[in-house]
């Protein structure tokens, strides 16, 4: 069975695709970091958001 999902574009964010269902991972809460995605067996399993100061 194929699926097909639909996103807004015109909205940035870090999108990941496991086990057929599409999770949105949320940004920094300040709006400043990094995200760090880490992968077992072929598909994503956990991950770390850092958030930044901006002066």
């Amino acid at each position: 069975m194929e699926k097909t999902a639909v996103i807004d574009l015109r909205k940035n964010g870090t999108y990941i695709v496991k086990d057929g269902k599409l999770l949105l991972i949320p940004c920094p809460p300040a709006g400043y970091g990094k995200q760090v995605i880490n992968w077992q067996g072929g598909k994503p399993c956990n991950g770390t958001i850092e958030e930044s100061v901006k002066f």
